[in-house]
């Protein structure tokens, strides 16, 4: 599998990690050089000093033909961003945006964005700690439940789309 990642903070780089060790072609893709510096010295797969939400960055990277693309970085409108490239121009088959706000991450889901919403994720984990009852919907990856514009009829649900500037 070829998996593209923007962002390589903690989550970012131990995905990346994880993936190149079992064996799959990881590129990692960061504004920052030194975030880098989170990936094992051993690192197999290629990092790239770039910007994830442009187009032409992405294209030159390899990103056409990719299998699987992940949008981790701190921005909310970012991630959702590089995940519309990601799902419409280049039309990798499982893209995923992590979202910080809830309430975004379920109107992406309902718009046909793919999230992992973190906030929800560690709300529930801190609720069932507590026994209290788990969260149904923060479970993993929230899959896209509507379909959007731009998108062919086998792809929807699949793929993500949004629009906007970074907040």
């Amino acid at each position: 599998m070829r998996a593209f990642i923007v962002g390589c903070g903690r989550v970012g780089a131990g995905l990346a990690e994880h993936l190149a060790q079992s064996g799959h072609e990881v590129t990692i893709i960061d504004t920052n050089s030194e975030a880098f510096n989170r990936l094992g010295a051993d690192f197999p797969g290629r990092a790239i000093r770039g910007d994830g939400t442009d187009d032409d960055q992405l294209g030159r990277a390899g990103l056409e033909g990719a299998d699987a693309f992940f949008a981790l970085t701190e921005g909310d409108n970012r991630n959702i961003l590089a995940a519309q490239l990601a799902a419409e121009t280049f039309k990798v088959p499982k893209v995923v945006a992590k979202i910080n706000d809830p309430v975004r991450a379920e109107a992406y889901a309902a718009l046909g964005i793919a999230t992992l919403c973190r906030t929800r994720l560690l709300v529930d984990a801190l609720a069932v700690y507590l026994g209290l009852p788990a969260d149904p919907g923060a479970r993993g990856v929230s899959p896209a439940t509507g379909p959007h514009h731009g998108v062919e009829p086998e792809r929807q649900g699949r793929a993500t789309v949004a629009s906007g500037a970074e907040a």
